[in-house]
């Protein structure tokens, strides 16, 4: 029996040496090519709001990765060759003064709200409840069917919020 454990353990010995042999993705590199895509370093407004997490153990790319456009305040890198995706939050916008930074709510929690989608050539409307306070430009979640999870939208007016996306 000790002959077949031995055997079996030089195996699997064995077939994990090419895998260590691969490696993981630079997670130093990685984070220097977003803080370039983004144009703002760490913790500066429109970077990143913090490094990459430096426990993840990321396949190695093959191929340089994709940064995707900046969306609900943050940036996706993806691997497609591998299939891995991360997200990186974001700092919120630019600079602002003191007074511009403290906006006033213009939708309050429980608020009845219009929910609007536009695309070319129609919008559609629907009835909602607002969850959280916002103020125009924010995202907050709104919801329309008390059956169903919540949705995210932006605040553009008193009482009406918008789905983005939809063109």
């Amino acid at each position: 029996m000790t002959i077949i454990r031995r055997a079996l353990a030089l195996a699997l010995l064995g077939g994990a040496a090419p895998l260590a042999a691969q490696g993981f993705e630079n997670l130093d590199r990685l984070e220097g090519d977003l803080i370039a895509q983004l144009g703002a370093g760490i913790g500066e407004p429109g970077g990143p709001a913090a490094g990459i997490d430096r426990r993840l153990k990321l396949a190695a790319c093959p191929a340089r990765p994709e940064f995707d456009a900046p969306h609900l305040n943050a940036v996706a890198i993806r691997c497609p060759a591998n299939g891995w995706r991360i997200r990186v939050p974001l700092t919120r916008g630019d600079a602002v003064g003191a007074a511009q930074a403290v906006a006033a709510p213009v939708v309050l929690r429980g608020d009845a709200v219009s929910v609007v989608a536009a695309g070319r050539g129609f919008t559609v409307s629907q009835a909602g409840v607002a969850q959280e306070n916002g103020a125009p430009g924010e995202r907050i979640r709104v919801r329309i069917d008390q059956r169903k999870p919540p949705i995210y939208a932006e605040v553009v007016a008193q009482g009406e919020v918008r789905i983005s996306g939809l063109n």
